[in-house]
């Protein structure tokens, strides 16, 4: 595996980052709004790959949390990215029951069901996240195998509370006290907040299981095939 370069695994929080750890797997944790400089330079040191890897929120009404989406497809107001057939066939193949279709990404939350039952009619996707469409770029520009796997945290049904939105620090790990001045102010909040913490629960339990089964390097089918030819420059993006 040291003659490989490794796979970059892209995610927002720090749950996400210490579960997707492994061998052949380097990843970025950063908020979304700041991810696109620092992934591109993550990637620009040499990856074989791109996977953006985490929890999504659900848009189709069949899926519920810890159900698995790998994408067959990346999509945003103005473009759409395919991921690579290989690499989501492995990832597939190693997660039973995952569903390949389409996500959306955005730069923000998607928190209220009616928000979610638009994307999900206007697009056809059926999960969104935050982070999915700056690696799809970014994999795009340095023309290297990109896909995306996600676990559903909240259903197409659930609405995201203030506090689940707000309540979190740079490096992706809970602001309690956040949270909890949010609670202070709505406390009308809580039912939702309980609800999406045992959503939160079913999401993580889900990621690591099916981080088990990916193995090394998240899936990756190509290691043993092909040597990467970085580019030396890449236009701005």
């Amino acid at each position: 595996m040291s003659s490989y370069l490794p796979v970059v695994a892209v995610t927002c929080l720090a749950l996400e980052a210490r579960i997707a750890q492994g061998l052949g797997v380097s990843v970025v944790c950063q908020p979304s709004l700041e991810l696109l400089a620092t992934l591109r330079m993550a990637v620009a040191h040499g990856a074989s790959g791109v996977i953006s890897f985490g929890i999504a929120g659900g848009l189709a009404p069949h899926l519920a949390a810890g159900d698995w989406v790998v994408g067959s497809s990346v999509r945003t107001d103005e473009e759409c990215f395919p991921t690579d057939r290989a690499w989501a066939r492995a990832l597939l193949d190693a997660l039973p029951g995952a569903l390949h279709a389409e996500i959306i990404g955005a730069d923000a939350p998607v928190a209220h069901p009616t928000e979610k039952r638009r994307l999900h009619a206007q697009t056809g996707a059926v999960a969104v996240d935050n982070e999915s469409h700056v690696a799809a770029r970014i994999a795009a520009a340095y023309r290297i195998p990109f896909a995306a796997c996600r676990a559903v945290i909240d259903p197409a049904h659930s609405e995201l509370p203030p506090a689940a939105v707000t309540g979190l620090r740079h490096d992706g790990t809970a602001d309690v006290l956040a949270v909890l001045r949010s609670v202070v102010r709505q406390p009308s909040q809580l039912p939702a907040l309980a609800r999406t913490a045992l959503e939160a629960r079913t999401a993580g339990a889900a990621l690591r299981r099916g981080r088990r089964l990916l193995g090394v390097g998240l899936a990756f089918p190509y290691f043993r095939e092909v040597a990467l030819d970085m580019p030396a420059a890449v236009e701005a993006i």
